[in-house]
């Protein structure tokens, strides 16, 4: 049997850049697999669905796991057991980036387990692997007979030197001032998640349109692929009908619809609303049992569940359309009422509370040393980081009992997208490494852009110098009949029952990160602008609140934070401030009680000194000083004298540095032995530098010249 030969299928990206999707080869027996190339890059996906759906099963169980192969660029693992472990932050962004867009276009009611695993199987260091994970998934579901609605794709998109670049290497990805991640099918935009140097809104658009043209030349070539394959690719399974039965469904209507209308316009908070809708739904079911029987209300209970969300959907959407009211009450486009604090923990570095409505955010900010960074190692990238953000979502937040399992998939998105857009703000040289942990003690809605609000504040309340303040606002959309309400701030119930939800960070002076999500069909770009101004509005609004605390960063640190000072230096000096076997610095951290870090950049040495203590920074920084100084004339110092000749005295005066006084320069008057200056090994002078020969670069002290000169 001889190798086996792939079907394939290619297409180029605008700068000419060939990718190249291939089936037929590896993984046959998975419902669908590819392979996706370009360059020295490749992505193998493969999609397997359960034949039947599990017994009960209420939901669609599906799972995207990308994870990346250290034998991709050549790599052996650096954990303890070396070898690829649970999915790193990076590996599970990246999987909820393709989460996120296929998951709406498998068929309603589809309760088969569907799984998919992405695999970076080749790497290139300048392809960056998450601008072609989604076109994998899509393909492999393309060449299956998985039921799916149509392919879709993701692209990077981002601004260079003022021109859109689609899917940029990684090197000119560093010079962009827009970059974002886009989804969508050949018709609609469906995702979005990216950040901005302060954007305008209909620059946002723009980076949107030009990905959306490059994601329709990837939709044809996924049907070309599907096309060559025939067979399983064309026939799709027919998922089991759903039962639907128009009698049930006007039954129920007709118990709840009036009560769905009367909790929709009773302005009730979060609890009271919940406790309404379980009351009605208890009604429900005794109304069912009395006008229909046990045996009805048993046979067509799943029915009679479904039914009563789809009423109580449909209702609270016809409310909001019709009437513009709101489950809480509130405008389209009113933000719920805010109060912030700052300096609410007395240690923490930096410390605020953000409330708004029922979600509630503690954030608190650690300053700490080059030595707390976060290493970061992913296949393709190892690095160290020196802004951290931790999000947690405890149950209690939502009033439920939950167990504390550590961060899931939510958590990682939610800090991740905060974290972006703080990091937008902070100061290019600041010296420390930032710790954020926000702590969600409440919530109903918007935890994330809570999270940006109070991350703000932390970092303003801590001293640290950033360059605005920023807050974030999650916005919601329902559209239905040719009707369409833009709301701001929305609630979590609104999110379930709306058409998109997005949301947007940013300073006054533009946006800083994104994240929308798309349930809706058609979308036209002019109502996105609309969604974009009115978040715009919402978003300067709750700056003006978070103002009333905090307006800008203050002018110090905490009292207690770490101080750190950076001394800059020429490369020829680092050995000398190390010392054999690091002796050196080892004794300036024990004389002083200060930590220092040496490392070494480009152009110099950099030397970062922290404590928490003033005198013992001071003396550090004196001692590194004393050691990287370039003595220059005209320089004074105190100095000792190391030893006594007839001509004069040698002088040590820094570490490793030392001059001749001579004998005619120690004193105005004239000397005739130098015994007869009293001066003796080990004694303190002070000196001045009056020369420095070119050639051997010894140096010419004075004594005399600090001496005032006789009449």
């Amino acid at each position: 049997m001889g190798v086996q030969v792939p079907i394939s299928h290619s297409f180029n990206l605008p700068d000419g850049r060939e990718v190249v999707i291939e089936t037929g080869k590896l993984a046959t027996q998975a419902d669908g697999s590819v392979v996706i190339k370009i360059g020295k890059t490749m992505l193998f996906c493969s999609v397997c669905s359960a034949k039947e759906p599990r017994e009960g099963q209420s939901f669609f169980p599906l799972s995207v796991d990308y994870q990346e192969k250290f034998a991709a660029i050549g790599r052996i693992p650096g954990n303890f057991m070396r070898r690829e472990g649970r999915l790193s932050d990076y590996e599970v962004l990246t999987s909820r980036l393709v989460d996120r867009v296929i998951r709406p276009l498998f068929p309603d009611g589809y309760m088969n387990d569907t799984q998919v695993i992405i695999n970076l199987i080749s790497a290139d260091t300048e392809e960056l692997p998450d601008s072609y994970v989604a076109l994998a998934a899509s393909a492999a579901l393309a060449v299956s007979d998985i039921p799916f609605a149509e392919p879709i794709s993701e692209v990077r998109v981002a601004r260079i030197d003022g021109e859109f670049v689609i899917n940029p290497t990684r090197s000119a990805l560093a010079n962009a001032d827009i970059e974002i991640i886009l989804g969508a099918t050949k018709d609609n935009v469906m995702m979005v998640e990216g950040e901005a140097n302060e954007c305008s809104e209909l620059e946002l658009i723009e980076a949107i349109k030009a990905g959306h043209e490059a994601i329709r030349v990837q939709c044809a070539a996924q049907e070309a692929l599907a096309q060559k394959v025939g067979g399983k690719a064309l026939n799709k399974r027919v998922p089991a009908p759903q039962e639907e039965d128009a009698d049930v469904l006007a039954f129920v209507e007709g118990l709840i619809k009036d009560e769905v209308i009367k909790i929709a316009k009773s302005a009730f908070n979060k609890e009271e609303r919940k406790n309404a809708f379980e009351v009605l739904k208890a009604s429900f079911k005794a109304d069912t049992l009395e006008q229909k029987g046990e045996e009805f209300a048993a046979e067509k209970k799943a029915l009679l569940s479904k039914y009563f969300d789809k009423v109580k959907k449909k209702t609270i959407r016809t409310v909001l359309l019709d009437e513009g009211i709101r489950l809480d009450g509130r405008k389209k486009d009113e933000v719920r009422p805010i109060w912030t604090e700052v300096d609410y923990l007395p240690s923490a570095h930096g410390s605020a509370i953000f409330n708004r409505g029922e979600t509630q955010a503690l954030t608190s900010l650690t300053l700490g040393t080059k030595q707390d960074e976060q290493m970061v190692d992913t296949v393709l990238d190892s690095h160290f980081s020196d802004f951290i953000l931790h999000y947690n979502f405890p149950g209690f937040s939502v009033g439920e009992v939950k167990p504390q399992r550590g961060p899931g998939r939510r958590e990682v998105g939610h800090a991740n997208l905060a974290g972006r857009s703080l990091k937008k703000t902070l100061p290019a040289d600041f010296p420390y490494t930032i710790r954020l942990v926000a702590d969600i003690l409440e919530s109903n809605g918007s935890s994330s852009m809570a999270t940006v609000c109070s991350g703000s504040l932390a970092l303003m309340d801590g001293g640290v110098p950033v360059t605005a303040p920023i807050s974030g606002i999650t916005m919601g959309m329902v559209a239905e009949n040719g009707k369409t309400a833009i709301l701001s701030d929305i609630l979590g119930d609104e999110d379930a029952l709306g058409d998109m939800d997005f949301k947007v960070t940013g300073t006054a002076k533009g946006i800083c990160g994104c994240q929308m999500d798309i349930k809706i069909d058609g979308l036209p770009y002019e109502l996105l602008v609309e969604a974009l101004e009115q978040a715009r509005e919402g978003r300067l609004h709750i700056l003006e609140q978070m103002d009333k605390s905090l307006e800008a960063s203050r002018a110090d640190l905490k009292p207690h934070a770490p101080r750190i000072v950076k001394i800059e230096f020429d490369k020829e000096f680092i050995g000398a401030v190390i010392g054999p076997g690091g002796k050196v610095i080892q004794g300036i951290q024990k004389d002083s009680g200060a930590v220092v870090n040496i490392e070494e950049t480009e152009k110099s040495g950099v030397a970062t000194i922290s404590s928490a203590d003033k005198d013992s920074l001071d003396k550090a920084t004196a001692m590194i000083k004393s050691i990287v100084t370039k003595p220059e004339v005209g320089d004074i110092y105190e100095g000792k004298v190391a030893s006594v000749q007839p001509y004069g005295v040698f002088v040590d005066f820094l570490p490793g540095k030392s001059g001749l006084v001579h004998i005619s320069e120690l004193s105005w008057t004239r000397i005739e032995k130098i015994e007869d200056t009293g001066l003796t090994q080990g004694e303190e002078i002070k000196i001045k530098i009056i020369g420095i020969d070119a050639k051997t670069g010894k140096f010419k002290l004075s004594r005399k010249v600090l001496m005032d000169k006789p009449a």
